[in-house]
Parts: structure tokens; C-alpha cells; sequence
């Protein structure tokens, strides 16, 4: 059975699994590395085209593999379109092997005449810039002439177009080697590649366009993909219109834990994310001087004072769904009442200050969500914070091996990991980056399980909405300024597909 082409756009690997898949069209179906090469180059320059069709004046900055090979296809393209043409050689052609030099006698048979150096160059009646300085293989630190073209590419404020990758940013990581060009646009080929949607690539990779460059789609059934790009569209088919006899009861009761003195905001927003989610009921435990001020803030949310962790117990036989953490602080109530629901069988979403307690003392357990940021990741592994940035992908996996059940890696491209898939969601925005969206979040994930999706189908369709619902506003009214609960309405409607 063939895989489809929207797979196979959703599919994302490391660089080395990029090259098998090259490896394999190349040798096993005889498609001659040039002309993957010369496709590469056209699909590219069409782009380029299409984005800037007033463009005369081109500079290719080509550095020393098959990525510089792209860029004098592109340059070549460029001649033949009688467009003014600068080629930089950051190394030598004569240094340059295989395919690479192929392309590059190609272009210099049509224009004999010396390369440009970088220091030579002038950026003023420059219109588009081609990044074909670095491909994939980078992991380490950018120096010397390549640290320089970079910087060089970066302070011009002249558009460019990436080949395959941004230079200077880790494809497998999403980290940026000491520099990394800033693309306009990203035009990437075979595959995708995982680091480019995650860490750091967001403010490197502006727009990304892929092509498999027409090799046949059974080369991808030789190879395992190490992620899936997902967005609200994949998972509409959860949000169905509901049965006419539906109620309250079919669509489960979420129980949310949290609220300490001072942080009472953070259930109740988590509490109507779950209702706008679509949950039956939600009820919230939290400290008794809370209950009073939250039943009036949202009445549809059903309060409980507990004073004392036991107190929890007569309000677990109801529940569907637990979410702990909301404001819960780490006072001897708090820890109390993470022990008391760690008792328990139920499915369990677990944020914020339930994390902290949680990498006090970890456990494994397979029913259950957890949502960290950057800085809950770290203390949970006893890493830094820019450990766990500089390898997102791989944190995400050591965090579930630890605690089992489904991880919500927060952050620019959230990972999704369970012990079966790992998903990145690309939707979202920094506006977003404001207190109580992880609240929002929680809430969201813990309606969804309750309304009996499975926790990891919960968790990954949760951050796509929750995404999504972050860029309809700032689409509406900017990104500054947002506020979580700026969310509510666009969640209301994201889940109610026939609206």
C-alpha cells in the first residue's frame, strides 16, 4: 500500500535519515545524484521566482558540499533568465567533489569569469540572497568564513532563500551552531527535517516549503520518521457534532486540583478551559477561602474547599479525569494533595507546581499527561534549561522513558511523546508566552480525556487547538497584549467543526 503525499509532508527525520532516503532513490532507484541536484535548483529557483518575481540582481553564497552544488543550479537558473548574477565561493571549486562540482563547472561554462570573494562583495543593488553555504551536516560551531558570510547575510536586511536547510541551524535539533541565517523563506527537500520545526528554528525558519523532488514514495517505506508534524486540521474528525440525546453525563466530569493562597485565577481558567473544551462538568478543588470568589468569577464551575488533603477523597468518586498543579503551590497542602491523587487510578494531567513536587520525588506511570515548560523539563531530568533547549526532541523522549505516559514538552514547537509517537505541533505564537496559557492548556487536555479521547490523541489534538485558538487571536487583535483567557472564544468555536 502506497503512503500519501500528505504523509509524507507530515513526516519529519533526522538529517541522516534525509540522506538515507537520497542514498536510497540514488542507488536502489538509479535516479543519478545530478539530477536530484538539478531538481533541487529548479524547484528552488521557482520559488524564488514566485516570491520575489521583481528580483534582477542575485547573489549565491555557495559553501563546500552537495548544498553549495543547489546553489550554482540556482545560479546557473539565474543566467539563463539574463538576471544579473554574483557567486560567492566560500571554498574553493576546485575543492568541491562529486555532483557538487558537476553543478559548479555547469554554471562556470556560462560564466567564465572569477568568483567573487566575500570581502569584495557589495549588498546594495543586491534584491534576493541564496543561503547555499551550509546543508544538514551541521553540528558544531560555525567559524571562520562561514561564521562571517552569515553574519554578513543577517545585517544586509536583503531577502533570502535557504537551501534546504538555514545555515548554521542544527537540522536535527532545531539549536543554532553559534550563528545561523535568518531565511525568508526555506525551501527543503526528501524530507522534512525535525530540528527546522522545534528550539530555535522559528526565528531562523520564517517559511518553509518542502518538496520531495518527485522520488518514488516507496523509498519512505524503508525508513522509520522520528516525528509527525501536526496541526488542528489532522484531528477535526474528534470534533464531530454530538449525538441529539446527548448530556451532561456522556461528556465526562473533570476534577482540577490547585489554587493556592494568592493563585486562585489559575483553576478557574483551567476549570473553563475543560468547559469550552466541551467537558459535562467540571469541579474544582481548591483552598475554602478560593470557593466562594471562584463560584462567582464562573458560576458553571462546581467549587470545593478542602482544607485538609483527605478532604479530597469524596470528590473522586465523581470524577472522570483528574488535573493537578493550577496554582498549586508547594506548601505541605500542596504536596498532600499530589499524594492523594497518586493514590488513585484515575487518568491524571499534571502541570506546574505538581511537576515541581513530582521531580522532588518521580514516579512512572502510564495513565497520565505531563505538561512542562523548558524550566519544569530541566527539573525533572536535573538538567539545565539550556540543555534541554539545545535537544528538545531528545528531552521529550528521556522525560517519557522517566515518567511514562504522554509528555507535553512546551515551547516553540511543542513535542508531544508517548511511547508509541512523537509529534510536534507548528501552529502557535509568542504572544502566547503569557502567565496562565499553561493553565488553559491543562484545562483543555483534561476535557478532552474526559470526554473519552484517548490521552495521547487528548494531548496532541489539545496543543494543536490551543495553538490554533493563540493565532486566531493575535490574528484578530495582535500578539501583544493577548491573554489566556483571550483564548475562550476561538476554543468554542475550533470544536465545533460544523460552525
Amino acid at each position: 500500500m502506497g503512503i500519501s503525499s500528505i504523509d509524507i509532508n507530515r513526516r519529519l527525520y533526522p538529517a541522516s535519515i534525509v540522506r538515507e532516503l537520497d542514498r536510497i532513490a540514488i542507488e536502489e532507484h538509479k535516479i543519478p545524484g545530478i539530477d536530484l541536484m538539478h531538481r533541487a535548483g529548479q524547484v528552488t529557483w521557482d520559488i524564488l521566482l514566485n516570491e520575489w518575481p521583481d528580483a534582477k540582481h542575485i547573489l549565491v553564497i555557495c559553501g563546500g558540499g552537495n548544498n553549495a552544488g543547489d546553489g550554482y543550479v540556482i545560479a546557473k537558473l539565474a543566467l539563463e533568465a539574463k538576471l544579473d548574477v554574483t557567486v560567492i565561493a566560500i571554498s574553493p571549486v576546485e575543492k568541491l567533489k562529486g555532483d557538487a562540482l558537476i553543478a559548479a563547472n555547469e554554471y562556470l561554462s556560462l560564466h567564465q569569469v572569477p568568483l567573487d570573494s566575500l570581502d569584495e562583495i557589495e549588498f546594495a543593488n543586491i534584491d534576493v540572497i541564496v543561503d547555499a553555504i551550509l546543508g544538514t551536516g551541521t553540528d558544531r560551531v560555525v567559524t571562520g568564513q562561514y561564521l562571517k558570510a552569515i553574519n554578513y547575510i543577517n545585517e544586509s536586511s536583503i531577502p533570502v532563500v535557504s537551501v534546504d536547510v538555514p545555515s548554521g541551524l542544527d537540522a536535527n535539533t532545531g539549536k543554532v551552531q553559534g550563528a545561523a541565517v535568518k531565511s525568508d523563506c526555506t525551501v527543503t527537500f526528501i524530507g522534512q527535517k525535525q530540528g527546522m520545526h522545534t528550539g530555535e528554528a522559528a526565528d531562523y525558519c520564517k517559511k518553509i516549503i518542502f518538496n520531495k523532488l518527485d522520488v518514488p514514495p516507496v523509498i519512505y517505506q524503508s525508513v522509520t520518521q522520528t516525528a509527525e508534524l501536526v496541526d488542528i486540521s489532522i484531528f477535526e474528525y474528534l470534533f464531530s457534532p454530538r449525538s441529539r440525546t446527548n448530556h451532561k453525563g456522556h461528556n465526562g466530569h473533570v476534577l482540577i486540583i490547585g489554587g493556592d493562597y494568592g493563585y486562585a485565577g489559575a483553576v478557574i481558567m483551567s476549570g473553563e478551559a475543560a468547559a469550552r473544551t466541551g467537558a459535562g462538568l467540571v469541579s474544582i478543588a481548591t483552598r475554602p477561602e478560593h470557593a466562594y470568589t471562584l463560584q462567582n468569577s464562573c458560576p458553571e464551575l462546581m467549587a470545593a474547599g478542602i482544607s485538609s488533603p483527605s478532604d479530597i477523597r469524596s470528590l473522586l468518586s465523581r470524577a472522570t479525569v483528574i488535573a493537578i498543579g493550577p496554582g498549586l503551590g508547594t506548601t505541605s497542602w500542596s504536596v498532600g494533595l499530589l499524594m492523594e491523587i497518586l493514590d488513585t487510578k484515575y487518568p491524571l494531567v499534571i502541570d506546574a507546581d505538581a511537576l515541581n513536587l513530582l521531580a522532588v520525588d518521580p514516579i512512572k506511570r502510564n495513565n497520565w499527561v505531563l505538561t512542562p515548560h523548558p524550566g519544569e523539563a530541566a527539573r525533572l531530568l536535573n538538567i539545565s534549561v539550556y540543555e534541554v533547549q539545545s535537544d528538545r526532541i531528545t528531552v521529550a523522549k528521556a522525560l517519557q522513558q522517566k515518567f511514562g505516559g504522554v509528555i507535553v514538552l512546551k515551547g516553540s514547537g511543542t513535542i508531544i511523546a508517548s511511547s508509541t509517537c512523537l509529534r510536534i505541533c507548528k501552529d502557535g505564537n509568542p504572544g502566547m508566552a503569557t502567565g496562565g496559557m499553561g493553565d488553559v492548556l491543562t484545562g483543555i487536555i483534561a476535557g478532552l480525556i474526559a470526554q473519552g479521547i484517548d490521552m495521547e490523541l487528548a494531548a496532541s489534538s489539545a496543543v494543536c487547538l490551543h495553538a490554533r485558538a493563540g493565532d486566531l487571536s493575535a490574528a484578530q487583535d495582535g500578539e501583544r497584549g493577548m491573554m489566556a483567557t483571550d483564548l475562550f472564544p476561538y476554543i468554542r468555536k475550533l470544536v465545533n467543526i460544523d460552525k
